[in-house]
């Protein structure tokens, strides 16, 4: 049978939507294929699990995703390890690939709710060895008591044998397809019956208590889903974030009203005429090293796709040049780029003139070319998410309209302006940048606000061949319409958002400082006094804040009898912490917004909606707005009320 018929034949079975297909091993991709193909607006998503071995390095040189899903709307796959997600159909298939050794990306993924695998395809090139019976546990701790796993093809008759006895074991239906009949040799094809589980069982016995184990692990940094479905969600903001959240949202159905003080969207930290995208990258890889490599790479899949779809957006993907500015800065570049073995995609080491020769204008140092990054404009990406989002659902906009306090009531959240009340909503997300803070249920997150003014230099002779983004000390971007933006200034907690003289002289002198004794830099003219300041609001650990928000008063009324005893540890690392339901944040972006904000707004979709998230456990608690918190009380610290602790 065909993987076409294979994947119909799924589907068929499966009344409810969404549907999640987990596949082992990429096969020819057929089964992509076949979803792009079938008939019915059932949303489905996909988890192709991937070894990074010879077979996906054959996948991604024969660009074989790209020429199945469209060339000009999709990014290549990267071969890193952890989820890469794809958005195809206007949100009706997902793709998430999971790279890396199997079991270990099964161990990492979350428990929401019940958002479970229904089916599995097997692919016949996948290491036999891998079969062993923890990976099928991995497999049916994820699975619907009536999973079917699907085989296709001819199989050597022990590694059929090894597969039926795993299934059996595990409580897992086991379905095998061929064009002309099993070749079974010795091989009893008896035992390849549907297994009927019921609620005694041993094997869904085991399974909830593999299930125990995650949501356990899960504990300290809460992953809760909207208690009502389908909803009605409000969303305080304006920004990329936002933005991104509306559409994530809208491609699951959702409305979706979005409350935003200004006059249009993307007029705060979002406002810029050019922002630079990039990963940011640690020399160790580190999780939060990780998570943006995944985010960036998200957000580039964003804006390719965005812009394949119609939308007007200024963007160039020439690439980002990343050096020192001095001693010490160019000791870190080296040792980030010497620290990891990076795929070539992501961030590959660069001499002076391989930097010269990319960025158009000379550079007398070495550093970190990163080839799929590049700039955008900010308002533009803002925009066109939201209005996709309103193309597919039903999405509205309320401007100039300052809401000043949220309450929670028993129909739902009302919204509080100077003039009038909106609600009741069923979720509320706080996705309001420099004001995060504003609200009682929020005033305690860890996040400052950080002042930047860009500034912007016409382009002028030498100037305009500047051809990939610079980033040393502070940024500078190829000319778009005639002018290049260059800054940014970093002043904590500032007093006012006027234009800065001296922030404008400091943003050319740190270009001036990176780039010493180069002509290129004389053309730089910032006498215009043209520039523009926002406010962006930054965490300690550099991450952005994604998921329930936590209540501060609970917390601390458990922390007055569990703190700084031998069992407190043990308390906080078992015990769900206390959280504002139907209540989330979206926020603290940083400077890095555009690499990290959009995969965080889908990890929270998904997460409201109670849908499989496309980050791992790690990175939930990397994200997590209660970390902070957390993180102290887990290792038995005291606990201080601050912003920046």
């Amino acid at each position: 049978m065909t993987v076409s018929k294979i994947v119909q034949q799924i589907i068929d079975t499966k009344s409810a939507t969404p549907i999640v297909i987990g596949q082992l091993g990429l096969g020819e991709l057929n089964s992509i294929e076949a979803l792009l193909k079938r008939q019915g607006n059932q949303r489905i998503t996909l988890k192709i699990f991937s070894p990074i071995d010879n077979a996906l390095t054959s996948v991604i040189a024969n660009q074989r995703f790209e020429q199945i899903a469209g060339q000009e709307s999709i990014l290549p796959l990267i071969a890193i390890e952890g989820c890469q997600r794809r958005i195809l159909n206007n949100g009706q298939l997902i793709i998430d690939f999971y790279l890396g050794a199997i079991s270990e990306q099964l161990q990492q993924i979350a428990i929401v709710d019940d958002s479970f695998i229904d089916a599995w395809l097997l692919n016949q090139e996948l290491d036999p060895s891998l079969l062993n019976v923890n990976l099928f546990w991995q497999m049916a701790k994820f699975s619907h008591q009536d999973a079917q796993i699907h085989v296709n093809g001819v199989w050597q008759s022990s590694a059929l044998q090894q597969i039926s006895t795993r299934a059996i074991q595990t409580g897992l239906t086991l379905v095998t397809h061929t064009e002309s009949g099993l070749e079974t040799g010795e091989f009893d094809t008896s035992e390849l019956t549907t297994v009927k589980l019921k609620n005694d069982d041993i094997a869904l016995q085991e399974r909830a208590a593999l299930r125990s184990q995650v949501k356990q692990r899960q504990a300290p940094f809460p992953i809760v889903a909207a208690r009502v479905n389908p909803q009605n969600i409000a969303i305080i903001g304006g920004g990329i974030a936002s933005a991104s959240l509306a559409l994530s949202l809208a491609e699951r159905g959702q409305k979706v009203s979005l409350f935003c003080e200004d006059s249009a969207l993307a007029q705060a930290a979002s406002g810029n005429k050019q922002g630079a995208i990039y990963p940011l990258l640690t020399p160790d890889n580190n999780p939060l090293s990780q998570y943006f490599q995944q985010a960036y790479l998200f957000s580039l899949q964003r804006l390719k796709s965005l812009a394949a779809q119609g939308h007007k957006i200024d963007f160039d993907l020439c690439g980002v040049v990343h050096t020192g500015h001095d001693e010490r800065s160019r000791k870190r570049v080296a040792k980030i780029i010497n620290g990891h073995a990076w795929q070539p995609l992501i961030a590959e080491s660069i001499d002076a003139k391989r930097a010269s020769d990319i960025a158009g204008v000379n550079i007398s140092d070495g550093g970190i070319f990163y080839p799929l990054g590049g700039w955008v404009s900010p308002q533009d990406f803002t925009q066109a998410a939201f209005n996709q989002a309103q193309a597919l659902a039903d999405v509205m906009l309320t401007l100039n309209t300052q809401i000043v306090a949220i309450d929670k009531q028993s129909d739902g959240w009302h919204l509080h302006s100077e003039q009038k009340l909106y609600g009741p909503f069923d979720t509320l997300v706080v996705a309001n940048g420099k004001s995060l803070t504003r609200f009682s249920q929020t005033q305690h997150l860890q996040a400052t606000g950080f002042r930047g003014q860009v500034s912007h230099a016409p382009a002028r002779a030498k100037l305009s061949k500047l051809s990939a983004v610079l980033c040393a000390h502070g940024y500078m971007t190829p000319s778009n319409n005639n002018l290049h933006c260059l800054g940014a200034s970093y002043v904590k907690n500032a007093p006012h958002l006027d234009y800065s003289p001296t922030e404008q002289v400091e943003n050319l002198q740190k270009i001036q400082h990176s780039y010493l004794e180069q002509d290129w830099v004389e053309d730089i003219d910032i006498s215009g006094h043209s520039a523009r300041v926002g406010v962006r609001m930054v965490t300690r650990d550099h991450a952005p804040m994604m998921g329930p928000a936590p209540d501060i008063d609970a917390i601390l009324a458990l922390y007055q009898t569990h703190q700084l005893t031998p069992e407190s540890r043990k308390f906080w690392q078992n015990t769900a912490t206390p959280i504002h339901h139907d209540l989330y944040v979206l926020g603290g972006l940083g400077s890095r917004g555009l690499s990290s904000g959009p995969l965080a707004a889908e990890a929270l979709a998904a997460q409201i909606c109670a849908e499989n998230l496309p980050i791992s456990l790690d990175f939930v608690a990397l994200l997590n707005p209660n970390r902070m918190w957390l993180r102290k009380l887990i290792k038995g610290k005291a606990l201080e009320l601050d912003t920046d602790s």
